[in-house]
């Protein structure tokens, strides 16, 4: 089976990976699997980084570098994506997660996310938290 991560577990394999669950750490450390992470994960996190948050401060460039120098493969973002986006039941309000929820269908992946009200897409979506 291969893995899309969602953006905390990019965030938290890369800065925090004590925050991982036990779950998650295995599934990241086996590597048996491929896992990948998406671009809208990228987007996000330079959209949340030009707010200037005092809480949050990620070079996006940086931490793409990183996870392709990790062995993360990296999802661009595909047409089918965005119309698939449009298919999804309203089981969730934020659009970057929707994508990734559309991505991980139209892929064949199953998205890794420590958010429990994606469960509601069924089995696109695995929580591990």
């Amino acid at each position: 089976m291969a893995y899309l991560l969602d953006t905390h577990l990019v965030l938290w394999a890369s800065f925090e990976p004590q925050r991982l669950s036990s779950k998650a750490r295995k599934l990241l450390e086996s590597r048996k699997e491929s896992i990948a992470f998406s671009l809208a994960t990228i987007w996000e996190i330079a959209i949340k980084t030009s707010l200037k948050r005092a809480d949050f401060s990620v070079d996006p460039a940086s931490l793409h570098e990183g996870l392709l120098g990790a062995g993360f493969v990296e999802l661009a973002l595909q047409p089918r994506h965005l119309f698939r986006v449009a298919a999804l039941p309203w089981v969730h309000r934020d659009p970057f997660d929707r994508l990734l929820v559309a991505q991980a269908i139209e892929e064949g992946l199953t998205l890794l996310s420590v958010d429990a009200a994606l469960e509601g897409y069924g089995k696109a979506v695995k929580v591990v938290a």
